[in-house]
């Protein structure tokens, strides 16, 4: 991957951080004032209530939704006896209502969810990831060349020795990195815990104890790597703070650090703003004349593959192979783009052809290397589906920056006219039976005024006869096309 940029777009409402790859939109991060991102984030918070039979406690952290600990994320204290053969203990031997407990926010609230959260506490830097509370030294398995890795280990091993308290994971960006790298890095985490440290022995639950970094700040620590040519940022002040921030964190990125002056929109420069509009369509169009189509519901994301206009040059086979293969492309680059997460179902056209499903397969599998999010992709299924999940740690760019219809509520589609004249038949009918009276008003769209005037006529003057009651009709352009109301006068 070459020809690689970070865009940053500050205004006082949202920072918008793009990532441009060979002068394509890959990826968006949104961060708003008022909604900002809390993963990473540590509290000191108090059980509100344990519920044995999800193995699960709910804490409030002080937010509106208490946040949820399985016991999986519960680290068991020191010296306490853990049931034989690696089954987790029961959380009611961990956690009593009432406890005061520090937890870290790996999920952000989704939907109705409150916040997933883990005792099992992480600080990240450039390079490492430090865990005050396990004392283990790990290699990022994205990492993949063994020479490298046992390198890695040995150089931070030399800095960290087994008397320190503490652990430490080597991220992915760390590959070919120097000693003195680690040994800043190292400096820098320790000085963070225990000043972290001191905030908890102060704080009085529920209270937030530290937060992660901003979006910009954090795209400096998590996205820049050797294959980013630059960075450019559009706010002065942002500028600043960034170019002090590389100084003191990432000195070998500072000299690719630029300040955009320019009055030309900086998300214009690779049309990202038409790339974010066209992200949130359900249709995206292939090259060839084939198309995707993307429906995110709550259970899950499906992607289902159609040729379209795409007639090909050969066989109906190699019309699906090309036409399957440019998809998983354009999947992969549509899952970090709108950041979807959780379980997602692709239906690729069928192909009869074993050796096809496995270069299909293969192509996904290699799309989806450059993705910084996990995912974990099955093969074919028996009815010609592939079943993969991707990790999701935030709200998709759809729920970030959409919200229900409230015409439709959510549904995507509204009743035809039709129907809603024939529900204001049957309220009109059910109106007059109950309340003694001589003439009824109907307040409705104008659109389906107008079909209750022309092809429903008939029906209307039927239900005057039969109710023996005078009907008033009138328009109403402020209704939706759902909305009535049937007023007895």
């Amino acid at each position: 991957m070459s020809g690689s940029e970070i865009l940053v777009n500050v205004t006082p409402q949202e920072v918008r951080v793009a990532i441009v790859e060979n002068g394509l939109l890959q990826e968006v991060h949104i961060e708003r004032p008022r909604t900002r991102g809390i993963v990473g984030n540590i509290y000191k918070g108090k059980v509100s209530r344990v519920l044995p039979g999800m193995q699960a406690a709910f804490i409030d952290i002080g937010l509106d939704k208490a946040a949820f600990l399985h016991a999986s994320d519960v680290l068991p204290p020191a010296g306490a006896d853990l049931p034989a053969g690696g089954e987790e203990p029961p959380i009611a031997s961990l956690l009593s209502d009432g406890d005061e407990v520090v937890v870290q926010v790996n999920k952000d609230p989704i939907g109705t969810k409150g916040a997933r959260v883990s005792t099992q506490l992480t600080l990240p830097s450039r390079f490492l990831v430090y865990m005050p509370f396990i004392e283990r030294v790990g290699v990022s398995r994205r990492i993949e060349s063994p020479d490298e890795r046992s390198r890695l280990k040995e150089v931070l091993e030399a800095i960290h020795p087994p008397e320190e308290p503490g652990g430490f994971i080597v991220r992915t960006v760390s590959e070919g990195v120097a000693a003195a790298d680690f040994e800043r890095d190292v400096r820098f985490l320790r000085r963070l815990w225990e000043s972290l440290q001191e905030r908890l022995r102060r704080a009085r639950a529920p209270e937030l104890v530290h937060e992660d970094f901003t979006l910009p700040m954090r795209a400096m620590r998590d996205m820049v790597d050797d294959q980013v040519d630059r960075v450019r940022i559009d706010s002065r002040e942002t500028w600043d703070q960034i170019q002090t921030f590389a100084r003191d964190f990432v000195p070998e990125v500072a000299g690719r650090i630029e300040y955009y002056p320019g009055e030309r929109p900086i998300f214009d420069l690779y049309s990202v703003e038409e790339e974010i509009q066209r992200s949130l369509d359900r249709t995206v169009y292939l090259k060839s004349g084939g198309h995707l189509v993307i429906d995110q519901t709550e259970a899950l994301t499906s992607v289902d593959v159609n040729t379209g206009g795409y007639v090909g040059k050969k066989t109906l086979e190699e019309t699906i192979l090309k036409t399957n293969l440019e998809a998983t492309q354009a999947i992969a680059r549509q899952l970090r783009l709108r950041n979807l997460g959780g379980i997602i179902i692709i239906d690729f056209i069928d192909m009869d052809r074993p050796e096809h499903r496995e270069r299909v397969y293969y192509a996904l599998e290699h799309a989806l290397s450059r993705d910084r999010a996990k995912s974990h992709v099955e093969g074919f299924s028996a009815l010609g589906l592939v079943e993969m999940t991707r990790k999701r740690t935030r709200e998709s760019l759809e729920r970030t920056m959409t919200e229900h219809c409230p015409y439709c509520q959510g549904r995507g589609v509204v009743k035809s006219v039709q129907t809603v004249c024939y529900e204001i038949f049957r309220e009109t009918l059910r109106e007059a039976r109950q309340y003694p009276s001589e003439q009824l008003l109907i307040l409705a769209n104008p659109s389906v005024v107008d079909t209750l005037l022309d092809e429903e006529s008939k029906g209307l003057a039927d239900l005057e006869s039969f109710i023996a009651k005078s009907i008033t009709l009138r328009s109403e352009a402020g209704y939706t096309q759902e909305q009535f109301d049937v007023v007895v006068l």
